[in-house]
């Protein structure tokens, strides 16, 4: 059974702070092992990628076999159901509609001083996602990471993905291609990671990694920060719900298994102010449990890791809110966008009632890969920036860099960096002879 709070009870304070500050991702150190096979694939390059194939998912590669060839992308779409390839094609246009909004625009101006100054928007040249092959196959997450990248002008886009014993979802090769993607790869763990990262001979390195994983993926990424860009470590997935008590409650149990079947670490709160609705819930969860494919991942997860909270007010969850900075937020309230402006902290937030998070997970079109574990406080969903460069843009002239010149030059003299100083003196007193 989860967690039940009320914010009336003398020792909620404590019992919430406790809530946030639980950790739920595995403890296992992997990085030493990490380590010795990013090591290997710097190294070896292709012959590590193979070994550790092996090892790993059980499959035996060599480097002309470690690519999907153009036919069996191509061909995926054929062994695919119709209705879900459908639906697939359609996600992936509401994706690209909703990612070409966030373009950046470049500007040039020239400012008081007559300096001119701007900046420009260029994307990185390549990038590398990773899909992961665990519980359930989440071919929705290629179009989440690869349409973005996409729109914002990358040039070669590769995936790479495990695919233990040799078993593929044609779907994710499917999503491939309605992406666009340019080079499939059938290997997963840290040696993907290392493979994209530093490069074999077969596969050309790139310049920026995303996409989730297990532990070892994740400390893959975080050791090869630097040599790459990445765009986040993801946690565990959650959802925070807040609703009164006019939602259905089978709804909101129906929100919270959809976080809580993701995986036994996944997190599920709801927030009300009705504790006879809370129960209502609590009870349609149990019910649903019974009737869920799933039922032992997320019972797992709604008993380890699920919170119950009963607050004085609807008004009193933003605060909440706000704490927990959630992966997803649901506001199944009367007036959703009223509360939703009280929000500073959340990863995306899903408006009324009729918006279930699962939409956000495959159809409405910003990408489902979002900040976890509070990180929500400071960082973004993944989106067209992510795969974007801004460079700074100065133009000074004559007249510029006489008005501003000076200052540059007292700057440079104060902090004795004598170079500095002479580049700038020279140019001055070039004009003045």
């Amino acid at each position: 059974m989860a967690l039940k709070l009320s914010a009336q009870d003398a020792q909620f304070a404590d019992a919430f702070a406790a809530l946030i500050a639980k950790s739920r991702e595995a403890k296992a150190n992997v990085d030493g092992v990490v380590s010795d096979v990013l090591a290997q694939v710097k190294k070896r390059g292709d012959a590590a990628v193979v070994e550790y194939s092996q090892r790993f998912d059980r499959i035996a590669l060599t480097p002309a076999t470690l690519a999907f060839s153009k036919a069996e992308i191509d061909g995926a779409a054929a062994q695919c159901d119709v209705k879900t390839l459908a639906a697939l094609k359609e996600a992936a246009e509401r994706i690209r509609s909703y990612h070409e909004r966030q373009l950046p625009k470049d500007d040039f101006y020239t400012d008081s001083s007559g300096v001119g100054l701007g900046w420009r928007w260029t994307a990185v040249s390549s990038a590398g996602l990773y899909v992961p092959g665990g519980t359930a196959a989440l071919f929705s997450s290629v179009l989440m990471n690869a349409i973005p990248a996409k729109v914002a002008g990358v040039e070669r886009l590769v995936v790479t993905m495990p695919t233990p014993e040799g078993k593929t979802n044609p779907l994710t090769l499917a999503a491939c291609a309605v992406a666009g993607v340019d080079e499939v790869y059938r290997v997963g763990g840290a040696q993907a990671v290392g493979m994209l990262a530093y490069g074999t001979n077969t596969v050309r390195a790139v310049d920026k990694i995303v996409g989730p994983g297990n532990a070892y993926v994740a400390s893959a990424k975080r050791q090869v920060f630097g040599v790459v860009g990445i765009d986040m470590i993801a946690g565990p997935s959650e959802v925070t719900v807040v609703s009164d008590n006019l939602s259905d409650p089978m709804w909101i149990a129906a929100d919270l298994l959809a976080q809580a079947e993701h995986d036994a670490s996944s997190q599920s709160v709801l927030i009300t102010d009705d504790a006879a609705f809370a129960d209502k819930v609590m009870a349609a969860v149990e019910t649903l449990l019974t009737k869920l494919p799933r039922r032992e991942t997320a019972a797992k997860s709604w008993a380890d890791n699920g919170a119950v909270i009963v607050v004085r007010a609807l008004a009193d969850a933003a605060a909440l809110v706000n704490r927990i900075a959630p992966e997803h937020l649901e506001l199944a309230v009367a007036d959703p966008h009223g509360l939703a402006k009280s929000i500073k902290h959340a990863g995306a937030i899903f408006l009324g009632r009729n918006t279930p998070e699962a939409v956000g997970d495959y159809s409405a079109g910003p990408s489902h890969v979002l900040p976890t574990s509070g990180s929500a406080r400071f960082s973004s969903g993944l989106g067209v920036i992510d795969f974007l460069k801004r460079t700074s843009l100065i133009d000074c002239g004559t007249m510029g860099l006489a008005a501003i010149g000076p200052g540059a030059l007292a700057m440079a003299e104060a902090e004795v960096l004598d170079a500095h100083a002479l580049s700038v003196s020279l140019r001055l007193n070039s004009r003045s002879t």
